[in-house]
């Protein structure tokens, strides 16, 4: 087994750390404190081809991998993880069009991202169905040559700023295969029946666009429909089975980040007549940190490797999701105890991470929803 880098995956890391380095360090507070960012760094990161990379070439994409995708948002997410939110989870949804979209449908909307002209967002999760999405109770039923969409989405990332949306939705809602009663579709934000409130007061990635979406008598022509009629779910499990990979990246850089900043505070903080790095149980912390930091690592590039060679590995892929998640929420705990009282107020870094840390077990999947999967891949 090979795990060294090609340079060509190289050059990427260097230059999105370099990217990050550049346009997120001086703000990132800024945007936390105010829940706001400036979508102007969003353009710069499509210019320089950061965001979409895992697109094929025709529709404006790199035509590389979720590996790459993955690289980038590592390093995105060890400077800021609000910023590396704003501008890369801009394609959310990208992943499931571009699976089961019809030609129609990617030539509309996938350029768009890539080029820095539209931000997608994805319907999904409901304020009574989160964990379970079979269990969504928003209704698209027929009306002439398409289909009237009622419910609301709670949660969703991008909802009052996105230009189109994905939205999952009951369309056999008796059928008695629970997994085979909803849909997926395709629809511009700007019309009639589909609004987005902007949710405020969130613990962590404060940069980021998060919405809840009421959908009133949205009506949606049948060319809306993504895919097959009744085949949402499995659309949305293949769905979670790639961004799964993105979490496990952005984790990783999180951890990271935190490793840094104690590195960091450890070397120049003194205490007791000697450096912080002095004290054999700071070591530890530190030795423990990227131990956890470099097996998460490897478990989402593993994941990753396969995906992109056509092996969907949903264990694996859940194994990367908790682990890398756990390690995360430890090292940002850790992190905070190295840096005593400072750590507690949001001039320092850590302080952000520790509260950006938190979702990555929450969203795309509870960390016991993973547990639950990796047990069924043993268990049967």
């Amino acid at each position: 087994m090979d795990f060294t880098l090609s340079k060509e995956q190289r050059d990427i890391v260097r230059a999105a750390r370099e990217f990050a380095q550049g346009e997120f360090t001086n703000r990132a507070l800024e945007f936390d404190r105010g829940e706001t960012f400036d979508l102007e760094i969003w353009r710069t990161a499509c210019e320089l081809g950061f965001v979409g990379t895992f697109l094929a070439e025709e529709y404006g994409g790199a035509g590389l991998g979720f590996l790459e995708h993955s690289l980038i948002t590592e390093e995105f997410w060890a400077v800021d993880p609000g910023c590396g939110q704003s501008v890369l989870a801009v394609t959310f949804g990208a992943e499931l069009l571009q699976l089961f979209g019809n030609e129609e449908q990617k030539q509309m909307v996938l350029p768009e991202l890539v080029e820095g002209k539209a931000i997608m967002c994805s319907c999904i999760t409901e304020p009574e169905a989160g964990s379970d999405p079979s269990r969504a109770a928003t209704s698209a039923v027929r009306d002439g040559d398409g289909w009237r969409i009622n419910g609301s989405k709670m949660f969703i990332t991008n909802g009052t700023i996105a230009k189109y949306s994905l939205i999952f939705a009951a369309t056999d809602p008796d059928n008695p295969d629970r997994h085979a009663r909803h849909s997926f579709f395709l629809t511009p934000t700007d019309v009639p029946g589909f609004q987005a409130t902007k949710l405020k007061g969130k613990l962590g990635i404060r940069a980021s666009d998060t919405a809840e979406v009421a959908l009133s008598n949205l009506w949606v022509p049948d060319e809306a429909l993504v895919g097959e009629l009744g085949h949402g779910f499995q659309y949305l499990m293949a769905f979670f089975n790639r961004t799964r990979l993105h979490i496990c990246a952005q984790a990783v850089g999180l951890a990271r980040g935190c490793l840094d900043e104690s590195v960091k505070h450890l070397k120049g903080r003194v205490q007791f007549g000697q450096a912080l790095a002095k004290f054999q149980a700071n070591q530890f912390k530190v030795a423990e940190m990227a131990t956890r930091i470099r097996a998460s690592r490897n478990l989402y590039w593993e994941a990753a490797w396969n995906v992109d060679r056509g092996k969907v590995d949903h264990g694996l892929i859940a194994m990367a999701k908790w682990f890398s998640a756990r390690t995360a929420v430890e090292a940002s705990d850790e992190a905070l105890q190295i840096h005593g009282g400072y750590g507690y107020f949001d001039e320092y870094k850590v302080q952000r991470l520790y509260r950006d840390a938190k979702i990555l077990e929450l969203y795309e999947g509870t960390k016991e929803v993973e547990k639950i999967i990796v047990a069924g891949t043993l268990l049967g």
